[in-house]
């Protein structure tokens, strides 16, 4: 059954014209292609499979008109959008923790024990962001964005060991992070920062699948 296959990515390669990711977007759909053939070995007609294949992956129109879309929203832009969102984080965690050791003000020692009281919620939700950087990467770049996921993790990682570092070599005192600053919690950030690249490879795979 290969000529469905291949009437069908010539479609679409003639309807890519010159995107810039025409070979990758090909190969990925020929993956996808292929294992719809396998999924469907007892369809003999290859009208038949056009159909199924169409019917789960879309028209080549459908298809090039999506990926011309996604032009607008550029490798660059992705890549500093996720950074800046991460330095947001640690910039807002940070103001946080600053105003509340020099100033001592009332309301903002009340959320401080609030967020101190949940470090596991802010954990998991630090988690999804992540989850949601590689998600983001693979269903905006699909096969093409494996680089970029990487390129944007190590830069958007940088926030985090710098925060590692002035902590354990003490330039921002102990005491600010009280009563955070446990074994048990100083353990648990190592791990979730090893978990950090395999929770956005896992979106980022997760993300390529929904961009089909």
């Amino acid at each position: 059954m290969e000529l469905p296959k291949n009437r069908f990515l010539e479609e679409l390669e003639e309807r890519l014209g010159n995107h810039q990711d025409k070979k990758s977007i090909l190969l990925e759909y020929e993956v996808h292609i292929e294992e719809i053939v396998i999924e469907s070995f007892d369809c003999k007609d290859e009208n038949e499979l056009m159909e199924v294949i169409i019917s789960r992956l879309g028209s080549p129109e459908e298809i090039a008109v999506m990926w011309k879309e996604e032009l607008s929203v550029t490798p660059s832009n992705m890549k500093w959008l996720f950074i800046l969102m991460n330095i947001l984080f640690f910039g807002g965690g940070s103001l946080l923790t600053i105003f509340h050791n020099v100033f001592q003000w009332k309301w903002l020692s009340v959320v401080w024990s609030h967020l101190t009281a949940i470090p596991t919620l802010i954990a998991f939700i630090y988690l999804f962001f992540w989850a949601l950087l590689g998600y983001e990467i693979g269903k905006g770049f699909g096969h093409g964005g494996r680089r970029l996921l990487n390129k944007t993790f190590l830069l958007s990682l940088i926030p985090n060991l710098l925060l590692m570092v002035l902590t354990v070599f003490e330039i921002i005192p102990h005491s600010w992070f009280e009563p955070l600053l446990t074994k048990t919690f100083i353990i648990a950030c190592i791990i979730l920062t090893i978990l950090l690249y395999p929770i956005s490879w896992l979106g980022y795979h997760w993300g390529r699948k929904a961009s089909i």
